[in-house]
């Protein structure tokens, strides 16, 4: 089944040896704002092409925390672990657990499993806050500064990874287009 064949039949299953399943053209992927393209708004056709946008996305969402995951086995931490040593870092001072579970829009259960792990590797520790005792800080330690600098290389090669197929054009065009998605504006929010 060739591309063009999908996209009138979303739920048909990709070939391996397609691209990963990524129409070659963009007309093939129903370009936005082109008049009687398949998957433009109001065209007929246009909720099967968002259909195949939409399994292509799943796709290279599962791709990326495949090769990400790859990437970080060496370094001994979790995707998920690896965004909340990021994270504790990003705070000016050490966050609350409640801190942390609302910038990573998680449940607080999900961030006391994470920094149970993290903190039998010896990457942070809890630490009570100076002005309220019963509030509890999440501190980076030197194990996880360093393995932060790790985390850097192997994310940088995971990047490279996935982007590989693309022409620095493609990628910039890329970038623009997640960053729509991504933060689309107040009134695109969910």
């Amino acid at each position: 089944m060739s591309t063009t064949d999908r996209t009138s039949d979303p739920d048909a299953p990709a070939r391996a040896d397609d691209a990963g399943g990524v129409p070659a053209r963009a007309e093939d992927a129903g370009a936005p704002g082109r008049a009687g393209v398949p998957g433009t708004p109001g065209t007929p056709g246009a909720s099967d092409a968002d259909g195949l946008l939409a399994e292509q996305l799943l796709r290279l969402t599962r791709r990326l925390h495949r090769i990400q995951k790859r990437h970080l086995e060496p370094v001994g931490i979790t995707p998920a672990q690896s965004r909340l040593l990021r994270t504790v870092a990003a705070f000016g001072e050490p966050p609350r657990m409640a801190d942390l579970a609302a910038r990573l829009e998680v449940v607080p259960r999900a961030v006391t499993s994470l920094v149970d792990g993290l903190e039998t590797a010896g990457r942070v520790r809890r630490a009570p806050d100076p002005d309220n005792r019963r509030v509890i800080r999440i501190e980076l330690t030197d194990a996880g500064r360093a393995t932060l600098r790790e985390l850097r290389s192997a994310r940088r090669a995971a990047a490279e990874d996935i982007l590989a197929p693309l022409t620095a054009e493609q990628r910039e065009v890329l970038g623009g287009l997640l960053t729509a998605l991504v933060d689309p504006g107040p009134e695109g929010g969910c």
